[in-house]
C-alpha cells in the first residue's frame, strides 16, 4: 500500500475504535475499564492518519515530475474487516459456549454484606459462591434475585448463567447456577431471565470441569432485555 492507502486504514481504525468506544459496542470486547485506553488509541490513530497525509503532500511536492509506480488496488480490501468492525456488533457470547466450558466459579476471600433489599438483588456470581462455598449461610431466609442467561444441558436441565470477564471476550468463562422450582413453561436457550427465588441446599458438577454448580429454587421469573454489558466482571473488581 501507498502512503495514502496506509493513512486511510489507519483512520478508519481509529474512527472503528471511536465508535466501539463511544457507543458500548467496545463491552461485546473488552470490559468496561478499557474503555479510555480505546477512546485514546482511537484518538491517535487518527492522529497518525492525518501527519501521515500531511507528510505524504510535502513529499509528493518536492517529488513532482518522477514517475511513480501505481499501488495494487487489492489492497483496498484490507478495510472490509474494519467495516463490518463498525457495521456489524457481534452477539455476545452465549449457551453455546457456556456448555462447552467448565464453571469459572472461585471461592472468594470474604463475602460482602447481603443487601438490605427484598429481594436481595444478586450478581450470578455472587449467589453462586454464597451457595457453593458460604454454604448458604448468608442467604437463608432470604429472597434473592438474579439475572443471567438461560442454558439448556443435553438433558433439558436449565441453568442460569453469566460469562465472567478478566479483560476481554477472549477469556470470558461462564459461572452457572442449576435452576429448580417455579420454572417457565417453555425455556429458550439464550433467553435472558431476572429469576426471584430462594437458596437451595446441594449441588451439582459442572460436566466439563466438575466444578460445583448451586441450585436456586425460583419462585417466579420473567424475561428481560439483554443488559448493555453482558459479561460479569464482579470478580475482578
Amino acid at each position: 500500500m501507498n502512503r495514502q492507502s496506509q493513512a486511510a486504514v489507519l483512520f478508519l481504525l481509529g474512527a472503528a475504535l471511536l465508535h466501539a468506544g463511544g457507543t458500548g459496542l467496545y463491552l461485546r470486547y473488552v470490559k468496561a475499564g478499557l474503555q479510555p485506553l480505546l477512546l485514546a488509541s482511537g484518538a491517535v490513530l487518527i492522529l497518525a492518519a492525518l501527519a501521515t497525509v500531511w507528510y505524504e503532500r510535502k513529499r509528493a511536492a518536492a517529488a513532482a515530475g518522477e514517475h511513480v509506480h501505481p499501488e495494487p488496488r487489492i489492497s483496498w480490501m484490507l478495510v472490509l474487516p474494519l467495516l463490518a468492525l463498525i457495521l456489524v456488533a457481534p452477539p455476545a457470547l452465549g449457551s453455546y459456549s457456556a456448555l462447552r466450558s467448565g464453571t469459572a466459579l472461585q471461592k472468594p476471600y470474604a463475602y460482602g454484606t447481603l443487601p438490605a433489599a427484598d429481594p436481595a438483588p444478586l450478581s450470578v456470581i455472587d449467589y453462586a459462591s454464597r451457595a457453593a462455598y458460604g454454604h448458604g449461610r448468608s442467604l437463608h431466609g432470604r429472597a434473592v434475585r438474579v439475572t443471567g442467561f438461560l442454558a439448556l444441558d443435553h438433558s433439558g436441565a436449565p441453568y442460569l448463567v453469566r460469562m465472567a470477564l478478566n479483560c476481554c471476550a477472549a477469556d470470558a468463562q461462564p459461572v452457572k447456577i442449576a435452576l429448580t422450582g417455579t420454572l417457565p413453561p417453555v425455556l429458550r436457550p439464550d433467553a435472558w431471565l431476572e429469576v426471584t427465588g430462594t437458596y437451595s441446599p446441594g449441588l451439582t458438577h459442572d460436566p466439563v470441569n466438575g466444578g460445583p454448580i448451586p441450585y436456586l429454587k425460583v419462585t417466579s421469573a420473567q424475561p428481560v432485555p439483554v443488559p448493555h454489558d453482558p459479561y460479569d466482571e464482579t470478580w475482578n473488581t
